[in-house]
This record gives C-alpha cells, sequence and structure tokens, in this order.
C-alpha cells in the first residue's frame, strides 16, 4: 500500500486525481492540497510515499517543490509523478528523479500505468522484513519431460530458450544446442506445464524463457540471434512483464 497526496491549485483537476487514487487497491490518498505550500507544511507532518504534482502553481511550482524534496535525506524522500498540461517541462521533471510525467487531460488507465511504474519502484526498493529461507526446488519444478522420438526425455527448464509451434508438433529450441527438439505435442499443453513465472506465451507460435530475453522493444523480444513478434492476442500479459524493464 502506497500513502499518497495530491496537489494541484485547480480544483477539478485535483477532483478527479484523487478520485482515481481513491479507486486504485494499492494506492492510499492521506491528503490533498491546492498549493505546494501547504504540501509541503503537511509532509512535514506525515510522511508519505508518493505525490502526485501539478507543476504550473502560484507561490511554490511542482518542480521547485521537487528540488526542495530533493535535497532532504536520500531514499526516505516522497517520489513524485508530475501531472501538468503542459509538455514543455517533462526533462526538468526528470532531473528531479520524478517517476513519471502525465499530461492533461489523462484517463484513469494512464494514470493506472503510472502508479503501477510506482508500485514497481517501491516493491524493488522495499527492504526484506524477514530472514530469506532458501528452498531447494522439486524436481517436477525443474524438468519438463517430453515424448522425443520413441523415449522420454528430461529437459531442465535452465535449458529452455524458446518453444516454437508447428500444428501437431514444437521444437524445443535449447542452449548449447545446434539442433531443437521435437516433439509430438501442442504449444497449449506445453504452456499449462511450463511455470509462469518463467515462461511466457508471447505469440500463437511461441514461448519464450523470460530469463533469456536479451532485449525488449514494444512489438519483439531478442533471445540471442532470434527475434520474435508479439502478437495482439498476447500483448497484454507481455505489456505488464515490460513495465518492470522501464
Amino acid at each position: 500500500m502506497l500513502t499518497c497526496i495530491a496537489v494541484d491549485d485547480e480544483p477539478l483537476a485535483l477532483g478527479l486525481v484523487c478520485a482515481f487514487i481513491q479507486q486504485t487497491p494499492f494506492l492510499n490518498l492521506a491528503g490533498r492540497y491546492t498549493s505546494a505550500i501547504e504540501a509541503l507544511k503537511g509532509l512535514h507532518a506525515q510522511p508519505v510515499d508518493l505525490i502526485f504534482l501539478d507543476i504550473q502553481m502560484p507561490d511554490l511550482t511542482g518542480i521547485e517543490l521537487a528540488r526542495v524534496l530533493d535535497k532532504g535525506q536520500p531514499g526516505k524522500n516522497p517520489r513524485v509523478i508530475f501531472t501538468t498540461a503542459f509538455n514543455q517541462f517533462a526533462l526538468e521533471s526528470y532531473r528531479v528523479y520524478a517517476l513519471d510525467y502525465l499530461v492533461k487531460p489523462f484517463n484513469y488507465e494512464e494514470f493506472l500505468r503510472a502508479a503501477t511504474k510506482a508500485k514497481a519502484y517501491f516493491d524493488l526498493i522495499q527492504p526484506v522484513s524477514k530472514p530469506v529461507v532458501p528452498v531447494t526446488a522439486p524436481v517436477e519444478d525443474a524438468y519438463l519431460f517430453l515424448k522425443i522420438e520413441y523415449q522420454l526425455v528430461r529437459i531442465a527448464y535452465k535449458d529452455i530458450l524458446y518453444i516454437e509451434g508447428l500444428k501437431d508438433y514444437v521444437k524445443v529450441h535449447l542452449q548449447n544446442e545446434a539442433k531443437p527438439l521435437l516433439s509430438l505435442t501442442s504449444l497449449k499443453s506445453l504452456e499449462e506445464k511450463l511455470p509462469s513465472s518463467q515462461f511466457m506465451r508471447i505469440h500463437r507460435s511461441f514461448i519464450v524463457a523470460l530469463d533469456k530475453i536479451k532485449a525488449i522493444t514494444r512489438n519483439t523480444v531478442q533471445i540471442g540471434e532470434m527475434h520474435i513478434a508479439v502478437s495482439d492476442q498476447y500483448k497484454e500479459n507481455f505489456n505488464q512483464f515490460l513495465s518492470r524493464w522501464v
């Protein structure tokens, strides 16, 4: 749960941002302010994680407030998502380490995308409160058994680069192997067996190993020298994964 405040001198814009915060499950609205100065006073009384901050405001601008906060104790300052009608401040916003920059008018989908990025940031820096106990993965979670010709072959998940579907067959491409393994099974059947934390289907004909991805664009992934397109059917899941990279 991220504790948030909203700062905007326009009542309608402030009300909209507050409404968006309140309908987002992982955000908690701790205050709303119509000026950066009032917000600064509030921050001294109640520390928060995240500020949705307008830029063009009288007395003290959002950029100036962010600079003031940036001079505080490193690692303990609230992070900022700017909400503004002007896009010319985008470069300046990243100089004060803003997490995102929303240009008005923005809808809830755009707001949620920025809020999700903030949540990913805080999840990343969150200290571990309890000691991590090593857990040895059971054999069935580490291997896949496939029928190759007339025998069952055990394939370690860690060796799989990507799997290609060809009608009733699949090709399993492995690292350090020149030729893929060919098995009489369906890509859907393999998708159900593979752990979703390690593999993702990004195309009707392809499942990829997430830890083998070398590079990503909005529409493709690169594994080794292979570029694999992300089809529209799997875009939503892929974009959720992509949000961890940006």
